[in-house]
């Protein structure tokens, strides 16, 4: 079987065991959510039967979980039990803000990582290069959630100058989009670096290591014999070879950083999918959540499918049948 067939079919059975957990988990999890509407609004016994009904938990765990399955099938997310609304609506709100969060501090983590990881690799027992690992192993060890906090008190009480709260100033009225999107630059500042100051040392660490490694195969040594200057043998063909490592780490970076955007959202108040879910789990929104974590889990997989594909394209000896 071709091997983008073979990838294909392990991207859609995934998909389908996924789906089938997600289901499972918000089911068989004590709790029921209604119950926490009723005690809040003083429910009777009828008008909580009609209210399991309406949300279709009245059913068999069979029935629920083919109801779900044919309403993914139509894009139905489900209804919220918080926000009374659609949870396709809500995801649309909050989706946005944190693909914009993760992919600016994707772009500078993993720029900024390989070119400080290159740079000590390219330097290995050196001072430079024992400092920056020193320094990496420091920041990567830090919680997201505190440097978050130091980053709040730093710029919101101590110096002041940047936003610490929400994407935009509140109530604020904008004469033209280029304001706006100032005005949002200015309140995704500390929550790309929170994430930057932790998640750096990742790329730094592989990128270092994977130079080092390329550096030593005997191509590199028939390179230098040629008297190719050092910054030609680094970057003309020590940096090519060594990306791929770097390119496999970026799918584990992914997956790794859904939990920290979590944090970083719920500190910084950012309106996305990480703040959606912690304001979910806290108000038991099952069907919100179900949303939350199949949205993730998708991305994950859809991420290392595209991986898989891109490894294969660069190096075709991968995923050959032998």
């Amino acid at each position: 079987m071709p091997y983008f067939a073979r990838r294909t079919l392990t991207l859609l059975s995934s998909i389908v065991a996924i789906v089938t957990f997600n289901f499972l988990l918000f089911h068989i999890i004590p709790g029921d959510p209604i119950r926490l509407i009723a005690r809040s609004q003083h429910l009777t016994a009828d008008e909580i039967a009609k209210l399991h009904h309406e949300y279709g938990l009245d059913g068999s765990l069979f029935s629920q979980y083919l109801t779900y399955v044919k309403n993914l099938l139509h894009g139905d997310l489900g209804f919220s039990f918080t926000y009374q609304e659609p949870v396709i609506d809500i995801v649309k709100r909050t989706v946005g803000n944190t693909v914009l969060l993760l992919t600016t501090s994707t772009l500078i983590v993993v720029i900024a990582g390989i070119l400080i990881g290159v740079f000590a690799g390219s330097r290995h027992g050196k001072r430079s290069d024992s400092s920056t690992v020193i320094a990496a192993l420091v920041a990567w060890s830090l919680p997201t959630f505190w440097v978050g906090m130091l980053l709040v008190f730093t710029f919101g009480v101590w110096i002041g100058g940047l936003p610490i709260s929400g994407i935009t100033t509140p109530h604020a009225i904008y004469d033209n989009i280029f304001q706006k999107w100032q005005d949002i630059g200015m309140h995704l500042i500390l929550p790309t670096l929170t994430l930057a100051i932790v998640d750096i040392a990742f790329f730094v660490i592989i990128s270092r290591t994977s130079l080092i490694e390329v550096m030593s195969e005997d191509y590199m040594l028939t390179a230098r014999g040629k008297g190719l200057t050092r910054r030609t043998i680094v970057w003309g063909h020590g940096f090519r070879n060594a990306l791929l490592p770097v390119l496999t780490a970026s799918v584990l970076y992914i997956s790794a950083l859904v939990g920290g955007a979590i944090q970083v959202e719920v500190v910084y108040s950012w309106p996305g999918m990480g703040l959606l879910t912690y304001n979910s789990v806290l108000s038991r929104d099952y069907p919100v959540l179900e949303a939350c974590f199949l949205i993730t889990a998708v991305a994950v997989l859809v991420a290392n499918f595209a991986t898989d594909l891109l490894y294969h394209k660069l190096d075709p000896r991968v995923g050959v049948q032998r």
